[in-house]
Order: C-alpha cells, then sequence, then structure tokens
C-alpha cells in the first residue's frame, strides 16, 4: 500500500473556496485534483469549522493573563468564604449536640 502524497495547505484551500464558491462541486474536484470526495468534504468541514471558532472569538477580547488571574483570584475567595461558612454552620451544630468544645469562644 502506498503512502498519500501530502497536499499543500494553498492546494486545499483553492480546491475548498472552488467548492464553495460553486465554481466546482466536490465530484469535479476529486476528478481534476485527483483527491478523493471523502477528503475534501473533510477540508471543507474542517475550513468551515474554523471559521465559525474565528468568528466566535472575535466576539470578545482575549482575556489577558491578569484578567485571568484575577478571575481565579476571585473565584478561589467565593469558595474559601463559602467553605468557612459550612465550617461554621457544622461547629455550630456539633456545639449543639456535643456541648461547647474548647475552642469556642
Amino acid at each position: 500500500m502506498s503512502r498519500p502524497s501530502t497536499i499543500p495547505v494553498e492546494k486545499k484551500l483553492r480546491i475548498v473556496l472552488s467548492v464553495l464558491q460553486g465554481e466546482m462541486s466536490i465530484a469535479e474536484a476529486d476528478r481534476r485534483e485527483k483527491v478523493s470526495e471523502q477528503a475534501i468534504g473533510n477540508w471543507k468541514r474542517q475550513f468551515l469549522e474554523g471559521g465559525k471558532t474565528g468568528i466566535e472569538a472575535g466576539k470578545s477580547k482575549p482575556i489577558s493573563r491578569e484578567q485571568q488571574l484575577e478571575d481565579e483570584v476571585a473565584e478561589l475567595t467565593q469558595v474559601l468564604a463559602e467553605a468557612a461558612v459550612e465550617i461554621r454552620v457544622w461547629k455550630k451544630s456539633a456545639e449543639g449536640r456535643l456541648g461547647p468544645s474548647r475552642t469556642s469562644r
């Protein structure tokens, strides 16, 4: 079994754009370029998914590393506060059942 030839990205792009613009069908591209319809379909799907991702990313600015860290600190602070409240509730509950602990004030 021979190894398939590597097709340059520029050629793949040209084929996909020709198909998307209606200049030729996938079957025509298959015959002209000697590439399987499945491969062309995969390139088309990848191209469209990449474009969608690019457009979605364009909706919001990329988050800076500093902003990521600030967001993480805010989230961890919230989690810590919730854990502290839970501990107080557990202590109060335990004191009610067992009496005051030596460390409670």
